[in-house]
């Protein structure tokens, strides 16, 4: 499962009429927001058979639950007052000390494959690089995700918390990154909920 896949950004959708970047407006997400972010996250993820809601979504009321949620991080995308995309970022650990975990990131079916996702995330690694955090981990299609400069999190001396290919774990160090700072990554709690 990819907790940061761009919410199916990479599905084919229409395209007619794609908004223009201008068009998108990025923001921090507010506490009013919640119920169509939900509802946003629950159009770009499948749900699990006979469940209501997509696992994301029930992520995401996790994090926010236990206030693991990092608010200068957590974004929503905008076309014409209509929240069409978030990206949720949360507070792990790396070998100990306070840390960022990105996803999910997801995009309003109708709007996947027109930059939406791509301008969420540029706008979530340049606010975690002005809050100073030195590296923003995620889980995901290392073809995607590579764009953005993420590599594979190992050839940081990063260790994954999970049992997923090594490929998939990914970091992206930013300019207060040091080799020193590698070791272990814990995501939040929620995050190990998912799993038991």
């Amino acid at each position: 499962m990819a907790l940061s896949d761009a919410g199916g950004e990479g599905r084919i959708a229409d395209v007619t009429n794609p908004p223009t970047p201008s068009a998108v407006t990025i923001r921090p997400e507010e506490l009013q927001d919640a119920a169509a972010v939900l509802a946003l996250i629950d159009s770009a993820f499948e749900r699990p058979r006979g469940a209501d809601r997509s696992v994301e979504s029930v992520l995401v009321d996790w994090l926010r639950e236990d206030s693991d949620v990092i608010a200068e991080l957590t974004l929503v995308a905008e076309v014409d007052g209509e929240i069409v995309g978030q990206v949720t970022c949360s507070r792990g650990t790396l070998a100990g000390r306070p840390s960022v975990g990105l996803g999910p990131i997801s995009v309003a079916p109708d709007h996947q494959r027109r930059g939406v996702g791509s301008a969420l995330m540029e706008a979530a690694l340049a606010a975690a690089e002005v809050t100073g955090e030195p590296v923003v981990v995620l889980l995901g299609d290392p073809k995607y995700y590579s764009r953005f400069g993420f590599v594979p999190a190992s050839t940081l001396g990063i260790e994954s918390p999970g049992p997923w290919g090594d490929a998939y774990f990914q970091a992206r160090p930013l300019a207060t990154w040091s080799a020193g700072l590698a070791g272990p990554f814990r995501y939040a709690a929620a995050f190990e909920r998912l799993v038991d």
